[in-house]
């Protein structure tokens, strides 16, 4: 972008909202001009520096200044009879080095441009993993942005950009649906352009671990029960599992689009469709979930299977290693305690010399060095 235009829109401004890029975000120039953010992308990409200086707004170097040098220094002054010429030819060189250029921009522009793309989305699957970054698809996704899940059951759960694949080429961008556990196509056919490399396979998961209080449910009430009594005796579970982690992760987060009630079941004239039937429904168990979340608790379940004996021994041994490590340091201090003995003695030693030199030879006998008549 030339920087006569002072007030235009920047490049990263302008790509961020062209049509299918809404779920970019913008990448600050700090982030790029960081060296260290950069690392291994220069061998991505093509014609790297040129892409780079596109994405920042920075004047393209130009190559025929040094030429039109080297032309001048060529000619001989003698051959120029006045100032009218060196004006002229001046005037000539000039124009032939813009044809130059603006051949070698029309030529260079569009691949310039395509490597400029490529390069920020690469920038852009690690800034959105930076802090910064994050926080801006934090505010993208509180209001909405990214759309919500396609399944009903989800009940509207707000959805997040991810990628299949950190390799660009090999598949669009899809969205991930933290209800429900599952990714999808977008549903503009405008997002289909979108690599999905340009997002990665780490953002999604690192979202929901950066903010785990995020409530990821969907907005949408559920169908009214058909027995209006069970509703009171639900309502506490749900409660007491909210302020409750499982693996980490608060009970209410863990697949709200799954589970019981949330499984379409095909029925003909009210009776359900066998599983074993050639149009019955298959694989159920990928949208299952336990009643009770606690059996999902993997450390606590681990801890009651252990019997009672082992668990025993594992605290015996314990105690068992932190004697050995208490006797460990008794042992140092009794030996930093004599090591300084031996150097106070060896002090005393070299003060004492009754003048027979007996204090001087038993030095000497220590120090292993011949003792003199």
């Amino acid at each position: 972008m030339s920087s006569s235009s002072q007030n235009a829109e920047s490049w990263i401004s302008l790509f961020c909202s062209l049509v299918g890029h809404e779920y970019f975000a913008e990448v600050s120039e700090d982030f790029i001009e960081d060296d260290f953010n950069l690392t291994g992308l220069q061998s991505q990409v093509s014609m790297y520096k040129e892409a780079l200086e596109m994405i920042l707004d920075v004047e393209p170097e130009t190559d025929y200044s040094g030429e039109d040098d080297d032309e001048d220094d060529d000619e001989d002054p003698s051959e120029l009879n006045s100032d009218d010429s060196k004006r002229r030819d001046e005037e000539w060189y000039r124009q032939r080095a813009e044809q130059r250029r603006a051949a070698r921009v029309a030529r260079d522009y569009s691949a310039i441009e395509s490597s400029a793309e490529m390069l920020y989305g690469l920038i852009h699957q690690r800034f959105i993993t930076s802090r910064q970054g994050i926080q801006q698809m934090l505010e993208k996704y509180e209001i909405g942005h990214f759309g919500t899940c396609p399944r009903v059951h989800c009940r509207g759960a707000k959805v997040l950009p991810v990628g299949c694949s950190d390799i660009p080429g090999q598949d669009t961008v899809k969205l991930f649906c933290p209800a429900c556990l599952d990714v999808y196509a977008p549903p503009n056919s405008r997002f289909q352009t979108v690599d999905g490399a340009f997002f990665g396979t780490t953002f999604g998961c690192l979202f929901f671990m950066t903010f785990p209080e995020l409530d990821v449910a969907g907005t949408r009430k559920a169908d009214p029960p058909l027995n209006a009594g069970q509703q009171p005796e639900q309502q506490p579970q749900k409660t007491q599992q909210a302020s409750e982690a499982i693996n980490g992760v608060a009970a209410h987060n863990l697949a709200p689009g799954l589970g019981k009630g949330n499984i379409f079941e095909p029925r003909i004239y009210g009776f359900r469709v066998s599983e074993l039937a050639r149009t019955g429904p298959r694989m159920k168990w990928l949208r299952q979930k336990p009643e009770r979340l606690d059996e999902l608790d993997e450390v606590a379940i681990w801890e009651q299977s252990r019997p009672v004996e082992e668990m025993e021994q594992d605290a015996e041994e314990d105690v068992d290693v932190q004697d050995e490590e208490e006797g460990e340091l008794e042992d140092e201090e009794e030996e930093d305690v004599a090591d300084e003995e031996e150097d106070e003695q060896g002090v005393e030693g070299e003060n004492v010399d009754d003048g027979s030199g007996r204090g001087k030879k038993a030095r000497l006998r220590a120090n292993g060095a011949p003792v003199g008549a």
